[in-house]
């Protein structure tokens, strides 16, 4: 290599550690920051030429179309549909209702479901699905959240290990691996290593991370308890409700949590407390009180009442392409020519497309069928229906429409199609029948066309900050590629360790990569190392698969800090949890997992590996 291509890469490499001081200051928002990096690259390279030859603008520019990355925000798309359709709620219902008679086997089967779940599916909307159900669970248990948040994070992340689609930083390194040295990364091939390395970290979750959590009580749930508005609410019981042929135990319907139920009207009677002997039958309309996020909980989590509501008074069975359903608040503003009429007089529903679900009055509890209820000024309803009908209502003079009090509700009408997709892009990606890329690519496009989220929704799902990063990370790639830099980072991790032998070589590289994508981005880590480890690997004459192996694996322990992964930052804001938190929590699992893949190393070479 020339004089002139020395100082080139040396150039390089600087601007590797300015962009690693950069991303860890977060001084300036990622987007900005990666944005930045591939422009001074083009600059760079367009008043300093190579003598050996440029990097094209399109190399440069070629993470940005790059397949890998292109699965990624398709998967994201994918997962995004079945978060928006509640395909998943059914299972974790039946685990949460089992919690009651098997605290210990729910609590051990939902983590066993998160699991199997995250293996095949951006973990993301897993994690939001399952923040508020274990929530329900830690209340139940009388225990902080932030006993649950994290194991919740850090057994998405050691599924994530075990195949190929499992996680965005797996896809990464199969690519480099196959641009770089043109060798196939199998759907199931981290599973083995990653299947070992996640047992060692579900027995430090089950009998070690409990003692190092902080118990960090919620005073969000302090305050959203018996004080929340009460609203008037009607079920009407249909006969394929869940709620037929349901009897009171004790005076209280079980299947209606944290209600309380005012009145029965059945026909022309009124069946009013205690209710000892009644059985719900259908025709039965049932008056309830109950604040804003039990009926909330009760639909968005419960697939048979959402259904319910939907064929009985909803916006029908047959949803718009995409429409969202929401739940929203509205005032009966003074003058409104709604006052001291009835909602049947009005004809709300087809007036507006919307649904009365509630009513709340603050001077006085009102126990009546809601069909009889004359309005007020003053009075808050509580409406459910399409996100086109809410828009509607906008310039409503009668009603002051709370739009900051919108709540997007899962769509259960799709959840059939969203799950048969799902399925479609697992099968194909993992029996070989078609590419992980094409595969997650039709999977995108069909939740859009299957009606399971609209253009709008999808386009909120491809996160902006992961795709700007991606793309400058393999920029740099190319980079550190062209002007030597990855081959010199190689050459000297080789010189250093090599005189050791291959396990004390990988073992070194696994704990450089775990303890940079705690502070840098995994995404980025596996990018940027995949080269040099395969570099290293060629050095010594060794298969590069185990290499770019170690650097998958390595990459995904990002448990030490709420910036390594994304989840860890989900659940940060439920868990109530601060930066040291994570220290404590992560550092000595981030030791275990050197230490057993140092051991699985050592018995791969033990036992005859190449």
């Amino acid at each position: 290599m020339t004089s002139v291509d020395d100082w080139q890469m040396w150039a390089v490499l600087g601007g590797l550690c300015i962009a690693i001081v950069f991303y860890c200051w977060e001084r300036f928002a990622i987007e900005i920051v990666s944005a930045s990096i591939v422009a001074v690259l083009l600059v760079f390279f367009q008043f300093f030429p190579l003598e050996t030859g440029n990097p094209s603008v399109t190399a440069l520019l070629a993470g940005f179309a790059n397949p890998a990355l292109i699965t990624i925000m398709a998967l994201l798309i994918v997962g995004q549909g079945i978060f928006q359709t509640g395909a998943m709620e059914g299972p974790t219902q039946a685990l949460l209702r089992s919690f009651d008679q098997y605290p210990k086997a729910t609590l051990l089967g939902m983590f066993a479901f998160v699991f199997v779940i995250s293996a095949f599916i951006n973990n993301t909307p897993v994690v939001v699905m399952f923040v508020p159900i274990l929530g329900a669970i830690a209340k139940r248990m009388e225990q902080s959240p932030s006993k649950l948040m994290i194991p919740l994070s850090y057994v998405c992340i050691f599924a994530g290990m075990t195949t190929l689609i499992g996680s965005s930083t797996n896809l990464l390194v199969a690519d480099s691996l196959m641009t770089t040295s043109g060798v196939h990364l199998g759907f199931f091939a981290p599973t083995v290593p990653g299947l070992f390395l996640a047992a060692i970290g579900v027995l430090y979750v089950m009998f070690v991370l409990p003692r190092l959590l902080p118990d960090h009580s919620s005073m969000e749930e302090e305050l959203a308890g018996a004080g929340g508005r009460q609203f008037i609410a009607q079920l009407e019981v249909t006969s394929d409700h869940p709620l037929a042929g349901k009897k009171p135990v004790a005076g209280m319907f079980v299947d209606l949590p944290d209600m309380t139920v005012r009145m029965i009207q059945r026909g022309e009677h009124a069946l009013l407390p205690p209710f000892d002997q009644i059985e719900l039958r259908p025709g039965d309309l049932v008056i309830v009180a109950a604040t804003r996020q039990t009926l909330t909980d009760l639909l968005s989590k419960n697939a048979d009442f959402m259904r319910g509501l939907l064929q009985t008074s909803g916006p029908g069975d047959d949803p718009s392409p995409g429409d969202q359903l929401k739940m929203t608040e509205a005032v009966v503003a003074p003058g409104s020519r709604l006052i001291g009429r009835t909602i049947a007089q009005i004809g709300f529903r087809h007036t507006t497309g919307c649904v009365v679900l509630g009513i709340q009055r603050r001077s006085r509890m009102i126990r009546s069928r809601m069909g009889e209820i004359r309005l007020e000024a003053g009075d808050t309803l509580l409406l459910f229906g399409a996100s086109n009908a809410m828009r509607a209502m906008r310039a409503d003079r009668d009603l002051l429409l709370m739009e900051w009090s919108s709540t997007a509700l899962a769509d259960p009408r799709r959840a059939n199609i969203a799950r048969v997709i799902f399925g479609g892009v697992v099968l194909f990606a993992a029996t070989g029948a078609m590419p992980i890329a094409v595969a997650s690519f039709l999977g995108a496009v069909a939740m859009i066309a299957g009606g399971c989220l609209n253009t709008r929704q999808a386009a909120r799902a491809v996160d902006m900050r992961v795709y700007l990063l991606i793309g400058s990370a393999i920029a740099l790639g190319t980079a550190m590629q062209v002007t030597g830099a990855a081959d010199l980072l190689a050459l000297g991790v080789v010189s250093v360790f090599a005189p050791f032998g291959p396990v004390v070589l990988m073992s070194a590289l696994f704990i450089l990569v775990a303890v940079l994508t705690n502070v840098l981005s995994n995404s980025a880590t596996a990018i940027l190392f995949t080269p040099i480890a395969i570099g290293a690997a060629n050095q010594m004459g060794l298969d590069p698969t185990l290499f770019a192996m170690t650097v998958l694996l390595a990459a995904n322990t990002s448990f030490a800090t709420p910036i390594g992964y994304q989840t860890n930052l989900l659940v940060m804001g439920p868990g109530h949890y601060r930066f040291v938190d994570y220290l404590r929590a992560g550092t000595p699992l981030i030791i275990l997992f050197w230490a057993g893949y140092t051991a699985y190393i050592a018995a791969h070479y033990a036992f005859g590996g190449a």
